[in-house]
This record gives structure tokens, C-alpha cells and sequence, in this order.
């Protein structure tokens, strides 16, 4: 049999076969036919297989030819949302139809993603809505709705994600009436879910996947065992993702919610009957008391932060805050005795004693093996208790029952063992694969490390990055992304690079969604983008848009990060180096998730700038540098310039 599927995926991939005849931007490779057979193998004998692959290998094509030629039901988890939507809705219908199979496919997300229809109906008797904007959110979402079959609020044109109706429109697992709801028959993630466990493939994402083992609240927990293979693409991800969704969290945004939720029911279906106003005030003071606790004294807070917990909870000083949360809930709950046989008030007492009882536990101690931090954003804090790894998890998946487990990623370690991936994931047993990129990047990019700018540490860091990055840019007539390991050097960076060249349109991440940002950005003529942690992956830019860029400095994990903090101590204890079986092997891998920007074509040329003399001048830089591609070095800014004169005259 092992031998059918290997001869049918040769077939597929062949230099006259369907793919070349049925998808005009199809080109045989050698190195994508290396792990298409492997895994073709693996899933054959149902083995663990962790499978790097270079930039330019097409790993998409070569798990899911590979899965739809097996036939048999499989599972396909992915970094983002929209990595999602790319695989169901246009590669696995193109290779459905040019292989001609016919499987069955779903696409499966989390309750975020779905209208909500009782919701969406109270939504507009009640909701109270910050602006104009958000008025005309919902109108777009409630003329949507009766026609939408899936319900997939990624099909709302120009519906933002941060968008203070979704969660107004979408159901949790806390306010979810289940079969209660009046919409119950028609409501879409019940649907999704039937389509789901139908289905021959099936398409999540890694949030889902671990949100859902935890929780058993999306269906993933029923598919998984029916399943005959699982392949994790961006796995490099997998472990941040477990570690943040197979956690305790207590969130002030779901007390808040709650608050409203119970007022709302309170004067809708029982007025008088108790003081709704009061009690939602209670919860309401009690909720931005945590997070003003949580904050401390920080006050501009952008995107997320993450603050180690004895920081904030030093000598108890939560304690006092999470009780008065914990005594409003259980009031809260109490309260819906007046009409506890209604669903709309069963389940609010459910809710109501279950953040009591979340916040009574972040009262007391940390569970063994476990670390806790706190996520601090503009809007909210989230309390979370959680692993340091997944270990356990996949192990206990792996020994339900025999299946395949494929992982792949253009990144997973900087060793030929991949053990920065397989230690933290327990795929000690795994068999390895590691397949270079198929790009000429000795003839077509080059790797600059600036000699004379401040060092990394020093004040003046970020405003000459802004204006290494103006002259870069300038020469090369914009088509310039500028990557910072940090939310704090952005703006500073992005002040000096518009101050330099205000000829340029500079782009900042924060501004506007990042969707709008590379819109904007376009054929990258006369731009520059700057951006953080989001635009170091998952970003593609072929062909002249991107010929430049510049990384402020190297990427190591922040030493004060409370899971840093945590996997040092884990480290030190078992007698191993932290700062290289960490710090350094981390800040390898995301330095090649950013470098991996430039390069996305064999056409492709360009120039790679680590604003950091750490890369040149300390121990460690030679094991980062060859973890990258390996590009031709130059040695001074003239040369850097002379190159990027080279590509924009070529252009």
C-alpha cells in the first residue's frame, strides 16, 4: 500500500502530471518531491514525523497532496485564521478538483468567528455601542446574516477583527444557551461542527486545537480520535499557542461581559424583581479594580505586556481585589434564583459561580508544575495560570490510539535535531527531517551587519536604525519592511525614519489593521513599513515589492518575560545552559522567521540588514548567522548601497 500512495503522490508531482497540467503556477521541485514522499510514508505507517523545510519548498502542497491521495480522514491545524482560510478556500479546492478526489472538506473555528444569531437579535434590542462606527458595524453584520450559510464573519466586507461589535454578535462558552437557544436549529458553529465531524478533512487552527482539549467547547476533542492523521503546518508556533490556550485564564473582558449580560437579562425578563443596576455595578467596580491592580502604574499600555505575576501579587497585594470579584460573582449568581428555570439565568448562575471560583483560585497558590503571568492590554487584564510546555498534552494525545502526527514549518530549531521543537513538544522519539530552501541566496541576497551604530542597549539605538533605515530606503526607492524585536522601539524608530526621509510613505504597525497596513504598503514603491512582532511571519511578498530588511537587532526572548523566567529555572535545575539552549537557540529562530521575508521567489533578490554588532562581534553570532540562508556578506554601508542601487535599477 505504502507503495500505491508513493507511486500516486511521484505521479502528482511529475514534470507532466496533473499538477503541472491543472495549477499554471505549479514547478517541479526536487526538494518539495523529498517531503512530499516522506510524508506520504509517514502517514502510510502512521508515524511521528517533525519535517523542516526551507523558504520556496512548497511544504503547503506537499502535506495535502500527499493527505487527499490517502483518502482517509485527517486533521490539518495552521498558525492564523487566515492561513486557514487560504488552505480551505483556495488550495485544497484547487488540488480536489485538478487530482479529481472526492473528499469532503470543513474548515472549523473558534465561537469568535461565527455569527451568533440570538445574540445578533438582542444585539440590536440592547446593545449599548461606543460610536458610529460600531453602529454601522452592526447594521453591516445584521444585513449579512440572512444570507450567510456558514455564518463565518470573515465574510463580512470591511468588518474589522478589533471591532467592539464581535463579541456582541458571537457567542463563548459562558453565555452560549446550547440547546436552549431559540436559535439552537440554525445556529452556525452547531452546523460547523456537523460539517466538521462529516467531513474527510478537516481545517482548524492551533488556538482552536489547544483551546478546544482544554475546554471540549469547538468539537476538535470528538474529531481528533476519529481521525487517521494530523499535520501541524507553522508548527514553530505550537508551543507559545498551547502554552497560552491549555491554561487557567481569568479575563476582566468575560467579568465585564457577564456584568452587562446579567443587566441586560435582569430588565429584560425580570424588572424589579432584584437590583440589576447595583449588581452589575458591583461586578463592574470590582472587575477594573483587578485590572487598575493588575496595571499598577503603568498607564499608556500598547499592545500586549506581559507582567510576571509575583510582581503584581506581591504580599497579597491581588488578593483583596480578586476576593471582591469573587463576592460580587457569587452575588451575581445568587441573584438569578428569581428565575433560575429561564436558560438566559441557569446558565448566568453558571457563570457567575464559575468566576467566582476562578477568582478564589488565583487567591491562593500556583498549582504544581504550573507558571502565572499576567496579559496587560489597553482594554483588559487575563490572569493565566498554565504548563511550560505541551509535553504532557501531546504525549496523551499520541497514546489515545495509532495515527499519523506530521510537523512542518520553515523553522523549527537551528541543529540538524530540531531539538529546539521536538524538547519542548516530547517528539524525542520523532523521526527528523530537514530540507534547505531551493532559492539561490548566495547569487540573490546579501547580509549586512552595520559596524558603527550604537549598541543595542544604548539610547540612541532606535533613532539611527530610523535613519540607516531612511538611507536604505531611499536608494532603493522605498520597498523596504523594517522589523523591531520590540513594541517600544517602533515609534522611535519609525519618528527618525520619517523625520530623514519625508519622501517616503512610513507605515507603522498600530496605526491601522495590519490587512489595511499591506494594502497600503502595495508594490512597496515609495513605502516603508515598520513593524513588530506580527510582521516577522506569515507575510508574503514576491517578486520587487520587498528588497530590503532591516532588523533592528537580534531577537532574543525578554529575560524579565514571567515564562522566561520560568524555563531559565526549569533549565538551571536540570544542570543545562539556559543562555544557549534558550536565549540563543529562540533568537535563531526568530531571526529566521523575519529573514525568511525577503526571499519568497527564485526570482527573488534582495538585501537582509541586522542593525546589531552582536551579530559580528560576540561567540555566538557565528551559530545565528548560520542559521540563516546563506547570503553573501558585506562589509560597509557603500557596499550595502551599490547593491540596493543594483536592485532598484534593475527594477
Amino acid at each position: 500500500m505504502s507503495g500505491a500512495l508513493a507511486a500516486a503522490v511521484a505521479r502528482a508531482f511529475a514534470a507532466d502530471g496533473p499538477l503541472a497540467a491543472g495549477d499554471p503556477r505549479f514547478v517541479p521541485r526536487a526538494l518539495q518531491d523529498a517531503l512530499a514522499l516522506r510524508i506520504a510514508d509517514a502517514l502510510e505507517s502512521r508515524e511521528v514525523l517533525v519535517a523542516e523545510a526551507g523558504t520556496g519548498v512548497g511544504k503547503t502542497y506537499a502535506y495535502l497532496v500527499p493527505l487527499l491521495l490517502h483518502g482517509r480522514r485527517a486533521l490539518v491545524s495552521t498558525a492564523t485564521k487566515s492561513l486557514q482560510d487560504q488552505l480551505y478556500l483556495r488550495d485544497l479546492p484547487a488540488l480536489v478538483r485538478i487530482l479529481g478526489v472526492p473528499l469532503r472538506l470543513a474548515l472549523l473555528k473558534g465561537r469568535a468567528s461565527y455569527l451568533c444569531r440570538h445574540r445578533l437579535h438582542l444585539a440590536q434590542l440592547e446593545a449599548r455601542l461606543p460610536d458610529r462606527f460600531a453602529a454601522r458595524a452592526l447594521a453591516r453584520v445584521a444585513a449579512w446574516a440572512p444570507s450567510t450559510r456558514t455564518g463565518d464573519l470573515a465574510e463580512v466586507q470591511g468588518l474589522d477583527e478589533r471591532s467592539p461589535v464581535i463579541p456582541l454578535v458571537t457567542s463563548t462558552r459562558d453565555n452560549c444557551l446550547g440547546g436552549d437557544c431559540p436559535e439552537y436549529l440554525r445556529c452556525h458553529v452547531v452546523q460547523a461542527r456537523r460539517d466538521a465531524m462529516a467531513a474527510d478533512l478537516v481545517v482548524v487552527n492551533h488556538h482552536l486545537f489547544f483551546a478546544d482539549l482544554a475546554l471540549r467547547d469547538s468539537g476538535v476533542a470528538e474529531l481528533l480520535p476519529t481521525v487517521d492523521a494530523a499535520v501541524f503546518d507553522e508548527a514553530h508556533q505550537l508551543v507559545d499557542a498551547g502554552v497560552q490556550f491549555l491554561g487557567t485564564t481569568l479575563a476582566t473582558g468575560a467579568a465585564l461581559e457577564f456584568g452587562r449580560d446579567l443587566l441586560a437579562a435582569g430588565l429584560r425578563a425580570a424588572r424589579g424583581l432584584q437590583e440589576w443596576a447595583a449588581l452589575q455595578a458591583g461586578l463592574e467596580r470590582a472587575t477594573r479594580e483587578l485590572r487598575l491592580a493588575c496595571a499598577g502604574t503603568l498607564r499608556d499600555v500598547r499592545g500586549v505586556l506581559k507582567l510576571r505575576w509575583d510582581e503584581r501579587a506581591a504580599d497579597g497585594a491581588l488578593v483583596p481585589h480578586l476576593q471582591a470579584l469573587a463576592a460580587a460573582a457569587e452575588a451575581a449568581a445568587a441573584s438569578t434564583a428569581v428565575a433560575e428555570s429561564a436558560p438566559d439565568f441557569a446558565r448566568l448562575a453558571q457563570r457567575g459561580a464559575a468566576l467566582a471560583a476562578l477568582a478564589r483560585r488565583f487567591s491562593g497558590e500556583a498549582a504544581a508544575g504550573q507558571v502565572r503571568w499576567i496579559d496587560l492590554t489597553p482594554l483588559q487584564a487575563r490572569l493565566v495560570e498554565s504548563p511550560l510546555d505541551i509535553r504532557d498534552m501531546l504525549s496523551e494525545q499520541r497514546a489515545a490510539g495509532p495515527k499519523a502526527w506530521i510537523f512542518t514549518s520553515a523553522t523549527l530549531g537551528d541543529d540538524a535535531d530540531l531539538g529546539w521543537f521536538t524538547s519542548a513538544t516530547g517528539l524525542d522519539d520523532a523521526a527528523r527531517l530537514v530540507l534547505g530552501s531551493p532559492f539561490d541566496y548566495p547569487e540573490h541576497a546579501r547580509l549586512w551587519v552595520p559596524q558603527r551604530l550604537p549598541k543595542p542597549n544604548e539610547p540612541g539605538h532606535p533613532a539611527a536604525v530610523g535613519a540607516l533605515a531612511a538611507r536604505l530606503a531611499t536608494a532603493l526607492g522605498g520597498r523596504c519592511f523594517v522589523l523591531t524585536t520590540t513594541l517600544r522601539a517602533l515609534p522611535l524608530v519609525a519618528e527618525a525614519l520619517g523625520a530623514a526621509a519625508p519622501q517616503l510613505r512610513v507605515l507603522v504597525q498600530g496605526s491601522e489593521p495590519r490587512r489595511s497596513l499591506l494594502q497600503r504598503y502595495g508594490d512597496g514603491r515609495g513605502a516603508v513599513l515598520v513593524g513588530s512582532q506580527t510582521f516577522w511571519e506569515g507575510i508574503d511578498m514576491p517578486g520587487d515589492a520587498l528588497q530590503c530588511v532591516l532588523i533592528d537587532k537580534l531577537p532574543f526572548p525578554p529575560p524579565n518575560d514571567p515564562l522566561v523566567e520560568a524555563r531559565v529555572r526549569q533549565l538551571r535545575a536540570a544542570g543545562r545552559d539556559p543562555f544557549n539552549e534558550h536565549f540563543v537557540a529562540e533568537a535563531a529562530v526568530s531571526l529566521k522567521q523575519g529573514a525568511g521575508r525577503l526571499i519568497r521567489t527564485e526570482s527573488d533578490r534582495g538585501l537582509l540588514v541586522v542593525a546589531d554588532v552582536r551579530l559580528a562581534q560576540m561567540g555566538y553570532g557565528r551559530r545565528l548567522v548560520s542559521a540563516l540562508p546563506p547570503m553573501k556578506r558585506l562589509a560597509s554601508e557603500d557596499e550595502a548601497l551599490a547593491w540596493l542601487a543594483e536592485l532598484a535599477a534593475a527594477h
